[in-house]
């Protein structure tokens, strides 16, 4: 049997003899499937290809993780070191011998979580290769396209290790969430947002329930994303690719970003 993986979103699928019909994340009105129809490609398939793991040492204590060439939605995952263990934040759709043994020397992975299910990618594969557990916010359970042992639901908030804290802000999906990393950015406080409030080219946030297909999210669900956000202590914010990045003024940035949404409503 096969875990196949989706083309268009990268989520891997429980191991089966065939694919299945549907990708039930594409199929949702928030992400889409080609017109070409539905595809399939497994990861000995991507290997094969020539995909391959990227790691970049974005600051001390934090890897990038992307899959090059881009493959799905293009998303890059993050590792974040702790003295009491590594967190895997977001996922892509491979792993490899090389990427394991690299991460291994970076002190393994304790759990991994994304922000939402579009960012799920090989999650299982990811955490069943370190051992680690799987955080899932129970409002997306229904989601998990790969049900494993190691799967556990959490809400609201919860502290993974010291210094790093799953937030549940909603929105994007009824789980969407963002990590805190208090000692990042040289102590200042990074925000890892993935989708849950998108970074935008211009070094401000967005706040959608369908990014692809440009629906917009109601102003006080906005402005409810927001407040979350601005009670934590932060100076930078880490979007869901590569270079997506708000390296200072975070917190300036989703009151901004909050604010210029409401005028646009009003308007």
């Amino acid at each position: 049997m096969a875990a196949f993986v989706c083309s268009t979103c990268g989520v891997q699928q429980a191991p089966a003899d065939r694919p299945p019909p549907i990708c039930p994340i594409c199929t949702d009105e928030r992400q889409w499937v080609p017109v070409t129809g539905q595809a399939w490609t497994t990861m000995d398939e991507l290997l094969a290809g020539g995909h391959r793991i990227e790691l970049r040492e974005l600051e001390p204590g934090l890897v990038g993780v992307g899959c090059t060439p881009r493959f799905g939605i293009g998303q890059r995952a993050l590792l974040v070191s702790t003295p009491e263990g590594n967190v895997l934040w977001d996922c892509v759709s491979l792993i490899d011998d090389a990427t394991v043994a690299a991460v291994a020397e970076l002190g393994g992975i304790r759990a991994v979580t994304c922000s939402h299910p579009h960012f799920h990618g090989a999650m299982v594969e990811w955490a069943s290769a370190f051992g680690a557990e799987l955080l899932v916010p129970e409002a997306d359970l229904e989601w998990v396209q790969r049900p494993d042992p190691a799967v556990r639901t959490w809400a609201d908030r919860l502290e993974i290790v010291p210094g790093l804290t799953l937030v549940q802000c909603g929105g994007h999906f009824d789980g969407s969430a963002v990590l805190h990393w208090a000692g990042g950015a040289d102590g200042r406080g990074a925000l890892l947002v993935g989708d849950t409030a998108t970074v935008t080219p211009d070094r401000n946030l967005s706040f959608m329930r369908s990014y692809p297909n440009l629906i917009p999210l109601p102003p006080r669900t906005v402005g409810e994303i927001a407040g979350i956000l601005l009670s934590l202590d932060f100076d930078r914010v880490y979007g869901g690719w590569w270079d997506r990045v708000v390296d200072r003024g975070g917190r300036e940035a989703v009151r901004r970003s909050a604010e210029r949404y409401e005028r646009w409503a009003r308007s």
